[in-house]
């Protein structure tokens, strides 16, 4: 892995355009539809919590896809 790629990993990517930020809202909103969908139908329970938790994963990858595009390291 390069230097490079390591530091564009891990630098903070501001939404600079209303489009990506919006783009982002987009996003938390049909996670969190899902999310209370899946609250209101599985039981309480080891299951349920790792949905939740892989869905916020879901959440915070699709929106790093969203602030990093167009800005890839070399």
């Amino acid at each position: 892995m390069q230097s490079d790629d390591i530091a564009h990993r891990f630098a903070f990517h501001a939404a600079t355009t209303e489009e990506k930020r919006d783009e982002h809202t987009s996003v938390r909103q049909a996670c969190r539809r899902l999310a209370d969908e899946l609250n209101e139908r599985c039981p309480e329970g080891r299951e349920k919590s790792l949905a939740v938790t892989k869905l916020e994963e879901a959440m915070f990858w699709a929106n790093a896809s969203i602030a990093r595009a167009g800005t890839e390291a070399g």
